[in-house]
């Protein structure tokens, strides 16, 4: 092969090895004028986060941050300029923890600052949490109006957790409803942060960002990190691009990374040849090399969505390094069921779902089958808008319709059986779907899980909402006055309580101003019990739950209402009945379509009537008892969709 020729292992996935890069991607990174990163000692950068409570600002301030340092130029057009996926823009929440670099020259020097700008909500923390491992320091924007709400709280020690320097920022002064002091003092009392370290801007006019990046240069340091050390780089985040596969964001740790050199993967043990290194700014922006401390993105033929798995360490070939401790795996709370609308789609969504879970692992994926909604498969979220965005970024990216179950939690069962016991090889088993829920004579106990919820309310709210909470089987821990403004709840709440509407319910009590978020808390025993639903006396296996002892009837009531609205009238009776073992506990009756029978009399005697109507009775009687009812699949779908109209 003449030498002007790629190598296979550096030839880009749109084209076959050996072939002149003539179908490159034409609005690829290629064609930009690289930028020499060597200028950039370890020294002269600085890693940080931008952290917040949902809706506080996060992505107005790095607009903002980028416009200052020049990274973007100045319009009007700047809004969430990081927030790149379609559902981020619709809904205006930031989903995706996103990258970029800024350029910025204080006193002379000039200093390279990585900025990520994080998700808020309670659901995304995960995301949070793999963001500041590649930071030395945050700032936690706080909302000059609102004041510290309750993922505020929760993401300021998720910062002070992983010890990194804290640049408080109190955003939104411009309103005319803010009152900066009061949010100060809050501060210092919850967090201890003196008053006069805190900033006040206005990131939607302007005033006072300046100073938060000087503020950023004096109290964050640099990465602890050496160029000349081997190469070390974790993998934060990763992406898929058709044309050139696999592009994955990385933190150097030590050493540098070029073009041409060959890496090695500590997670999957492959190999692999470096086809270009940059910068985001946030748009790819090639660079000769990156150096130890700095954030960049790299691409390297990866052809298949698993080999970039976020928290591996990459190092060069023949070099390895003890790999980076990497992130600890999301803690999936709320299950559901996905299934493709139509079978033939199958392979279809199997090969979406891939290429979904590898930009968002804290799903995680088991194959699953029903007999009314045919193969699919059951998916772990880490809460309910995690859930509804990942359904939405299927339809809006991949073009997939799909149907989704009902929510559920996983419970678990200690067993008593030795029989069982040795089948499952273990005394204790997780329990996700109700098909597998053992009987209550062979269990010793079972456990559900349960969450450390914490709500940030005005005091006016405070009855109404501890009456919700205890609805929900929740137990109060802790209460707290933040100021008169602001007090602070902590409840342990079992998970299934909350899964589906509570935040909705908390929202509509308090006139939105109340704010709520939750850590996982292990799990407790409980009265649970499985409730099978029966059409003519046989069981309906896609309908059965789990579900708590006290919630049984009105749950059972409410499912047995709604298949009575969905399955289709027959010419006999059907009786819809919802049981725990053998005993009923809540019955519908659909009635028979019926032919009037007594039309032909006018007149004569009753008991004339009287036979005709015994006849058809009989009849009716005798087509029940041979009579067999298909439940529709369309009648599941509309039965296990989530309860929208409660």
């Amino acid at each position: 092969r003449p030498p002007s020729f790629p190598s296979p292992a550096a030839a880009p996935l749109c084209r076959p090895a050996g072939l002149p890069a003539v179908c490159e991607r034409p609005y690829s990174s290629r064609g930009k004028e690289k930028l020499d990163m060597s200028t950039y000692p370890v020294e002269s950068i600085r890693n940080f986060s931008i952290i917040a409570h949902v809706d506080h600002g996060k992505s107005t301030l790095a607009d903002r941050l980028l416009e200052i340092t020049g990274t973007i130029s100045k319009t009007d057009r700047n809004k969430q300029v990081l927030d790149k996926l379609q559902v981020e823009r619709e809904r205006g929440i930031t989903v995706k923890a996103q990258s970029a670099s800024l350029f910025y020259n204080h006193e002379g020097i000039n200093y390279l600052l990585n900025l990520i700008d994080t998700p808020g909500h309670v659901d995304f923390s995960y995301e949070v949490s793999r963001s500041l491992s590649a930071c030395q320091g945050v700032i936690l924007v706080v909302d000059a109006n609102e004041g510290i709400q309750a993922q505020t709280v929760a993401n300021f020690y998720l910062a002070f957790e992983a010890q990194l320097s804290i640049i408080p920022v109190i955003n939104k002064i411009d309103l005319k409803n803010a009152d900066p002091e009061r949010v100060e003092k809050q501060i210092e009392k919850l967090f201890d942060i003196p008053t006069d370290e805190c900033i006040r801007v206005s990131a939607k006019q302007g005033t006072n960002v300046e100073k938060v990046l000087q503020k950023v240069i004096e109290k964050i340091p640099p990465p602890q990190c050496n160029t000349a050390d081997p190469l070390k780089a974790l993998v934060f985040d990763s992406t898929f691009d058709h044309y050139r596969g696999v592009i994955a964001n990385i933190a150097l740790f030590g050493g540098e990374i070029a073009r041409g050199q060959k890496i090695v993967s500590a997670h999957t043990k492959k190999r692999y040849e470096v086809n270009e290194v940059g910068i985001l700014t946030p748009d790819e922006q090639p660079t000769h090399k990156l150096y130890a401390g700095q954030v960049g993105y790299l691409i390297a033929g990866m052809k298949e969505v698993t080999e970039a798995q976020i928290g591996d360490t990459l190092f060069l070939y023949k070099q390895p390094v003890e790999p980076l401790p990497g992130f600890k795996s999301a803690k999936p709370m709320v299950f559901a069921g996905m299934y493709p609308i139509d079978q033939t789609e199958y392979n279809n969504l199997k090969s979406a779902l891939e290429r979904l879970t590898l930009n968002d692992s804290s799903v995680t994926v088991h194959r699953d089958s029903s007999l009314a909604l045919g193969a699919g498969w059951r998916l772990g979220f880490l809460g309910l808008l995690h859930m509804e965005v990942f359904n939405q970024r299927l339809e809006q990216e991949y073009n997939m319709s799909v149907i989704l179950t009902a929510p559920t939690v996983p419970y678990k069962a200690v067993l008593s059986s030795a029989k069982l016991i040795k089948e499952y090889g273990k005394d204790q088993i997780t329990i996700i779907n109700p098909a597998q829920f053992p009987d209550k004579l062979s269990v010793s106990e079972y456990l559900e899980p349960t969450v450390l919820g914490t709500i940030v309310t005005p005091p006016e709210y405070i009855g109404k909402i501890i009456t919700l909470c205890q609805d929900r089987r929740a137990v109060q821990k802790d209460m707290l006055y933040i100021d008169e403004n602001r007090v602070m709840l902590k409840y342990l709440f079992p998970l299934n309580e909350i899964v589906v509407d509570f935040y909705d319910a908390l929202k509509s009590l308090s006139s939105g101003y109340a704010s709520f978020d939750y850590e996982d808390a292990g799990y407790q025993s409980a009265d649970l019990i499985k409730m099978d639903i029966l059409v003519n006396g046989n069981p309906v296996e896609e309908l059965a739950t789990i579900i708590h002892n006290d919630k049984a009837y009105a749950a059972g009531k409410l499912l047995c209402e709604r298949l009575k609205e969905t399955i289709p009238r027959q010419l006999f009776e059907i009786a819809i009945q919802a049981a725990i073992g053998k005993k009923i506990i809540a019955r519908e009756t659909l009635k028979a379509y019926r032919k009037n029978v007594v039309a032909k009399c006018y007149g004569g005697d009753i008991t004339r009537r009287m036979k005709l109507l015994k006849r058809q009775a009989e009849g009716k009687r005798l087509m029940r008892k041979i009579g067999n009812v298909e439940v529709p699949r369309d009648a599941f779908i509309r039965v296990l969709k989530r309860e929208t109209d409660k």
